[in-house]
């Protein structure tokens, strides 16, 4: 048996969730999940604008941290911290900590070759929309392929105490270690299929052990110190989700649910680029205080195609603010509404969208939200978004005024002008697996 821990579900995550992982108790594996689609995006901008960036800066700094207890405790570090530049974040990994061995795994990075497959005649569609790539090819800004856990493991085997990868299926990186200390085959459907299930629970971090839980929220304790989830994983590909002992939060088949229905499209088929994994199979059952067995999951033969994460410039759009406070709040808010309109109209400006928000009133739940009768406070949030930067950015001159010239009691608006922020949109696609070559270096 190896427990495999997971100390962030995204780059931005509680940063002593590690910390504590390595400190409370004993585990083998500690991974660590960064990345989301917006990020890559992010990360790119960041290796454009200056090439030893292009990676989550906050990894670096916590592997030296704790990389002496990595070493004593002989616990192996599995993160797709590297994002765009898997190379630079461990350059900057043995800099913290200069004792540790690093492997890094490359590939993921299409960037580079989307004029290639093009030529191929890959058109790279969009799966929700069917359009295909060449119609925003000018404007794309990353693009990644999703790699599998393979490459991890193979990264493993090099006696590495930090693999380092870009972007890598957000399960794959608790499978690896499961395929590197088994030795699980590729047609090992149904253990990979359940590693899968496994990487799957705890890929997001403490959402599994009581964090954002729907479920008798108010009961679950002591979230100031919630524990992060750790997999037990046995050879036959069942497991048990648990946590250290003595921390916060609770794990059970009720938050293990929760987080199964996270991001899945057919439950009989949630296809990754090493397995395709039946949910529906699994077996959940509570075995103890904090602890939720899993088993029986079945597995297909892995998918011919991998999904491509391609992100692309999409416009400009900005945000502004005010406070409206009693009486009449909503009222105020309403009429700072459509004054705005009024005067960007008058002013010319045109926008592919003017969309109004009103938090403390139905900001969350639009037309669901039940009425609310003469509210202490509302906060009007206008956000317009479109292709001229120069219009949006003349919006952003027209909230403030409103404190003199629009209706009484308005505040909220230290803060001053709102900030033009250029608009990434996402683009799913697939790209034949055979054209994606994954690599292993180790860094020195």
């Amino acid at each position: 048996m190896i427990r495999i821990a997971n100390g962030q579900g995204f780059w931005g995550d509680w940063l002593e969730a590690p910390v504590r992982l390595v400190d409370d108790g004993p585990i083998n594996y500690l991974t660590l999940d960064y990345l989301a689609e917006v990020t890559m995006s992010i990360l790119q901008k960041q290796r454009q604008a200056d090439p030893e960036l292009g990676y989550a800066r906050d990894f670096p700094p916590l592997i030296g941290r704790i990389a002496s207890k990595l070493q004593d405790k002989q616990i192996k570090v599995v993160a797709n911290a590297g994002g765009v530049n898997p190379v630079a974040c461990a350059r900057a990994v043995l800099k913290a900590a200069p004792g540790l061995k690093v492997a890094v795994v490359l590939g993921d990075d299409i960037l580079p070759r989307m004029d290639e497959f093009l030529a191929k005649g890959y058109e790279l569609r969009n799966i929700d929309t069917g359009e295909p790539l060449s119609t925003i090819r000018d404007r794309v800004l990353s693009a990644n392929a999703y790699i599998g856990a393979f490459p991890l493991a193979e990264a493993l085997a090099t006696g590495a105490d930090v693999v380092i990868s870009g972007r890598c299926a957000d399960a794959a990186l608790v499978l690896a270690p499961m395929i590197h200390t088994f030795g699980w085959q590729p047609d090992d459907y149904d253990k990979l299929a359940s590693g899968i299930v496994a990487g799957h629970i705890i890929e997001c971090g403490a959402q599994c052990s009581g964090g954002n839980c729907q479920v008798d929220w108010q009961t679950i304790p002591d979230l100031a110190n919630i524990g992060y989830p750790i997999v037990e994983a046995e050879p036959d590909g069942s497991f048990v989700v648990t946590k250290h002992p003595g921390t916060g939060g609770r794990i059970d088949t009720h938050g293990v649910k929760e987080q199964l229905l996270y991001e899945i499209g057919d439950p009989r088929q949630y296809m990754t680029p090493d397995v395709i994994a039946d949910f529906t199979s699994l077996h959940l059952e509570d075995i103890g205080p904090d602890r939720v067995h899993g088993c029986g999951v079945r597995g297909a033969p892995r998918p011919p195609m991998l999904k491509a994460s391609i992100s692309y410039h999409a416009g400009w759009k900005a945000s502004g603010t005010l406070v409206y406070s009693w009486p009449q709040a909503l009222e105020k808010a309403r009429a700072a509404d459509r004054i705005t309109r009024q005067r960007l109209d008058q002013l010319g400006l045109r926008f592919d969208e003017i969309y109004t928000e009103y938090f403390g009133v139905n900001a969350c739940h639009g037309p669901a939200a039940r009425p609310v009768h003469d509210p202490p406070e509302v906060q009007v949030r206008i956000s317009v978004r479109g292709a001229d930067k120069r219009a949006v950015d003349r919006f952003t001159r027209e909230m403030i005024p409103l404190v003199l010239t629009g209706p009484p009691g308005g505040t909220g608006y230290g803060d001053g002008r709102p900030e033009v922020r250029q608009i990434v949109a996402y683009w799913p696609a697939l790209v034949p697996r055979d054209e994606i070559r994954t690599r292993v270096e180790v860094v020195a």
